[in-house]
């Protein structure tokens, strides 16, 4: 079996709690060469916890003998960091979301493209079995499809991390972190010209594209398994405090609707996410645990009825991980020439619809002369 030399850019909580760890449970695949971070609390943490050299330099990192890269640093930087990873012939596993313009995520599968390499994006819900399962088991057709719901309420990591050993990188140099949110805000202004209010602006970084771009991703995967096109938006609005975002997409010319909220409540240490879909006499439930819980199976839940008795039962596929499914597929697609689960073009369509939302919100505001 060929092992990956695989460096890890970024060690921040996904990076600490997931991809390190899961890098090195899967010895065979992978081999860790190296960790950076601009953080040197993180960086003795990494070196101390998981015996891994840290770098303070990237291009350090960079020029060891590598074959990949996985890249969990902050969104503003995963471009400039994917398009330097290309540079040097790496191969890119990116987690979301990829980029926040679609222009930027083009010049990204350029790169790819020019280079030869693989380029996966950390939509691990994908390698989820529950979901592989509901693909296989959609209990109805475009025909029959009438409304697919998604909810999400979310309280951050915090409860579902405290077992696990972790370290706050809180002494970054204020100048990195001035030039990291400058980047930020020249890369949304790109997917979303005018977003000056800084309630929308948290609401399209935060809501939006850190938490229902997972779900956004999930449930183009379930619409392509019906054959079913992307629709129209038809309603979006940011609302507490940019801490809760919303959308509505019209789906086969107004047959179907397709609703989306997520909303944090901080100081509820309770997680909901729930993608259902509804058909004339079926419907088909994903409830997801914190993705921070290891051995918490999403539960996948089947009802159907013949108009007078309703029948459900619970279905359970397997026990395995996905977040240690997705480097398992990245592995794959490198080695073995295996099919991309999660490509740039994915995430290119997914936030294609996200800024769309966002701009839609922007103009209703707009129209109805309230300040978003």
């Amino acid at each position: 079996m060929r092992c990956i030399r695989v460096g890890v850019i970024g060690a921040g909580g996904v990076a600490q709690v997931e991809h390190i760890p899961n890098l090195l449970k899967l010895s065979r695949q992978f081999k860790i060469v190296g960790v950076y971070d601009p953080s040197p609390k993180v960086r003795a943490f990494v070196g101390e916890e998981f015996g891994l050299e840290a770098f303070s330099d990237l291009d350090a990192l960079l020029a060891m003998p590598l074959d990949a890269v996985v890249i969990a640093s902050p969104d503003a930087l995963h471009r400039e960091q994917s398009l330097a990873a290309f540079a040097r012939g790496l191969h890119v596993f990116c987690e979301k979301p990829l980029c926040y313009s679609a222009a930027d995520i083009d010049e990204l599968i350029a790169a790819r493209d020019r280079a030869g390499k693989v380029l996966q994006v950390g939509y691990m819900k994908r390698f989820d079995p529950s979901y592989e399962a509901a693909l296989n088991m959609l209990p109805g057709t475009a025909r029959t499809l009438r409304y697919v719901s998604v909810e999400v309420n979310d309280p951050d990591a915090w409860p579902f991390i405290r077992h696990a050993s972790t370290c706050r990188g809180d002494d970054v140099a204020a100048g990195l972190i001035a030039s990291t949110e400058s980047k930020q805000r020249e890369q949304v202004d790109r997917a979303v010209p005018g977003i000056d209010d800084p309630d929308a602006f948290r609401g399209f970084v935060g809501a939006y594209c850190s938490s229902i771009v997972h779900d956004v991703n999930a449930v183009h995967g379930l619409l392509d398994a019906l054959g079913v096109a992307d629709g129209d938006i038809v309603g979006a609005s940011v609302f507490a405090k940019g801490e809760g975002g919303q959308g509505a997409v019209r789906l086969l010319g107004g047959q179907a609707l397709w609703t989306m909220a997520h909303v944090a409540i901080p100081r509820l240490p309770d997680y909901r996410e729930r993608i259902t879909l509804y058909f004339d006499d079926a419907s088909l439930e994903l409830e997801f645990p914190s993705p921070y819980l290891n051995h918490q199976p999403t539960r996948l839940t089947l009802h159907t009825g013949d108009g007078h008795t309703l029948s459900s039962r619970d279905i359970r596929s397997g026990y395995e991980e996905a977040f240690v499914e997705e480097l398992k597929g990245f592995w794959s697609a490198i080695v073995e020439g295996a099919p991309v689960r999660n490509t740039a073009e994915h995430a290119r369509r997914d936030m294609t619809l996200l800024a769309g939302l966002a701009r839609h919100h922007l103009a209703q505001s707009k129209q109805s002369g309230v300040r978003p």
